[in-house]
């Protein structure tokens, strides 16, 4: 199992390469399954869930065709299995994305009940609920979740609670549906807007993406289409936070900077000293201490949950109490021990995080728990002084693309090994 070895206190500086976002690519690759037509991709990041998610189409029937890297192209002419199976969609959740599409296009979807992170209880039911409204029979038979329909039919429908996954999902369901289906209390995610994009790019009449209601006019069929995905927003924040802690001079590039408006404005609050730029951002470490400051995770455009961990180890660095409340998943503080291990002061209090700061760090071994756990770490081990050593890395590369590389462009002192 791959470990990450870290010299801290390395002074960074240059630029870094902001990939496509994860989370966008994800769906975009289910939403291949609507169409008996070609859908290429670019601007895939090359992270471990795009392949787990690669290996569920080609079991689905689809044939994939990827001439680089960041490149794929997607054909389903037809579809040989309506199943999606417990050791493919047991390692990560965004599986469940194929729930809709596998329904809208075939009337059935078979599809193991979801695993992924660690990350406290994310429940589907939004998901079902939803697609029960749009008319499927909808059954929870020995692990899976099974649907059936003779033609879905266009619904108003309210989430209970926001959901990124259950938005998607119903959305790309929708787009086959007859008649026209109005999505109320949507997540408003750049990544939704982006699914939106392509599903439009698809022959998809879909209005009011990126905002709190979603109008989608149900079509017959849909077509091939070319779509670039959107940069990752979560990428570049953990790499904003690098350059804040050590950062001389760091540019972030190829990334949207309106994508980050909460973390920027919490840094400019702290006393991170940024640039910002049309496509790029720059940053370096205050002069002087960072101040403290209080956090609440909620759904974009509010701070992202998917940046609690990351602003965590910046907060060690920061002079009084800092407080971070996480009002999205439980059980999301599972970093704060592994920070403890490398000296940081921080108290958990049920659903909110208490931060001692400035308090200086030092390498020893920890172990990622969860994707953004890990970041948190690589973070930590680049201020802290001596050597960090990371266990169990393999969750960094379900949505990092080469991070060890990455941050020793920019002059960490980072090396993987078995």
């Amino acid at each position: 199992m791959d470990k990450l070895r870290i010299v801290g206190r390395k002074r960074l500086t240059g630029s870094v390469t902001i990939g496509g976002a994860k989370n966008a690519a994800l769906p975009a690759m289910a939403a291949s399954l609507l169409t008996n037509e070609p859908i290429t991709l670019t601007n895939v990041p090359d992270v471990w869930d795009v392949g787990t998610m690669r290996r569920l189409l080609l079991r689905l029937g689809t044939h994939v065709v990827q001439p680089s890297l960041d490149e794929i192209t997607l054909t389903t002419a037809r579809l040989a299995s309506d199943e999606a199976p417990y050791e493919l969609v047991k390692t990560m959740r965004a599986s469940v994305l194929v729930l809709g599409p596998l329904l809208a296009r075939n009337g059935r979807a078979r599809v193991s009940l979801p695993g992924g992170c660690a990350i406290g209880a994310r429940p589907i039911n939004e998901h079902i609920r939803g697609l029960e409204m749009l008319g499927a029979k909808v059954s929870l038979e020995h692990g899976f979740i099974d649907a059936k329909t003779e033609g879905l039919s266009g619904a108003t429908i309210r989430f209970g609670t926001v959901s990124v996954g259950g938005t998607e999902n119903l959305m790309m369901a929708a787009c086959l549906a007859r008649g026209e289906t109005v999505l109320e209390n949507c997540a408003r995610e750049p990544e939704i807007e982006d699914l939106a994009e392509l599903l439009a790019r698809m022959g998809a009449s879909i209005e009011g993406a990126g905002t709190e209601r979603i109008r989608v006019h149900g079509v017959d069929r849909l077509h091939g289409a070319r779509h670039r995905i959107v940069p990752d927003r979560i990428e570049a924040g953990t790499y904003l936070i690098a350059g804040a802690l050590m950062g001389d001079d760091v540019r972030i590039t190829e990334c949207r900077p309106s994508h980050l408006g909460a973390l920027t404005d919490i840094l400019d609050r702290i006393g991170v000293s940024l640039v910002i730029g049309e496509d790029s951002l720059s940053v370096r470490a205050a002069d002087d201490d960072l101040v403290s400051i209080e956090v609440e995770t909620a759904p974009y455009p509010l701070f992202p949950t998917d940046m609690q961990a990351q602003l965590m180890a910046l907060l060690t660095q920061a002079r009084g109490t800092s407080r971070l409340s996480e009002t999205i998943f439980e059980n999301r503080f599972m970093h704060a021990s592994e920070l403890a291990r490398l000296g940081a002061r921080i108290e958990l209090r049920g659903n909110r995080a208490i931060v001692h700061g400035p308090t200086p760090l030092a390498g020893t071994n920890v172990m990622a728990t969860d994707l953004r756990a890990s970041a948190s770490l690589v973070l930590a081990g680049l201020v802290a002084e001596g050597e960090t050593l990371i266990d169990r890395v393999y969750h960094l590369d379900r949505g990092y693309e080469h991070i060890e590389e990455k941050m020793a462009g920019l002059g960490a002192e980072v090396e993987r090994f078995a």
